[in-house]
């Protein structure tokens, strides 16, 4: 899958990963929503909000879970949770 059908979701509003989503799956099948940390509700939120208001043919594909592991600027590690979830038409 290309880079481009991929939407980060960080700290921003919910509905302009909302707005994101539904711009990438009228131009494609498929788009991924990636998340680490406390954006992983967000992600959630923005996937069911596409699903269930605005394009109700979208179905979640796949859902993958994992735990990355960031250095801090003092260098030390901390493990953070990440998630992606695979929508598609």
């Amino acid at each position: 899958m290309a880079d481009d059908n991929v939407v980060f979701v960080g700290t921003k509003p919910v509905m302009n990963y909302v707005l994101a989503v539904t711009t990438q799956l009228n131009n494609s099948n498929e788009v991924v929503l990636k998340s680490r940390g406390q954006a992983i509700s967000r992600a959630v939120d923005a996937a069911e909000i596409v699903r269930n208001r605005f394009m109700t043919d979208v179905k979640v594909k796949n859902i993958a879970i994992s735990t990355e592991e960031l250095t801090r600027e003092d260098g030390t590690t901390m493990n953070v949770s990440a998630m992606e979830i695979l929508l598609k038409k």
